[in-house]
């Protein structure tokens, strides 16, 4: 799947956001403790999470994506990409399921809140900018 700029980006703030928050689902707490951060300990979250996270989007299946509609994915098509990223990490068997579970919840709560595929033949340019 090829994702543009904006969907990784987007992709892995939402990520972020959820573990300041502490908890997937609490949206809103997540936006406060987002917001309570500075901007030096949102980059250092980004970046750890993103090492996470961007990892296991490029390395899901690539699939068409109609325009107005998001990029879907089964749960094994996610598992297999984390466990493919993940590699040896060291550690016991349980260990080792508890941290593809929790890449796993990640990636696919980053997914859900991916934008909508634009289509690209429908951009408008403004007048402004034919005159260029």
């Amino acid at each position: 799947m090829r994702f543009t700029e904006h969907e990784l980006t987007v992709a892995v703030t939402v990520a972020a956001k959820v573990v300041a928050g502490g908890r997937i689902g609490k949206k809103a707490k997540g936006e406060a403790a987002w917001e309570a951060m500075s901007k030096l300990e949102r980059y250092h979250l980004l970046d750890a999470v993103g090492g996470q996270v961007l990892p296991v989007l490029l390395a899901l299946p690539d699939i068409e994506v109609e325009a107005g509609t998001r990029p879907t994915f089964t749960d094994e098509q996610i598992a297999a990409a984390v466990e493919q990223t993940l590699g040896e990490t060291g550690v016991g068997r349980l260990r080792q399921k508890v941290a593809v579970a929790a890449r796993v919840t990640l990636v696919r709560t980053a997914l859900a809140q991916l934008p909508v595929r634009q289509d690209p033949d429908a951009l408008v340019v403004p007048d402004s900018l034919e005159d260029l």
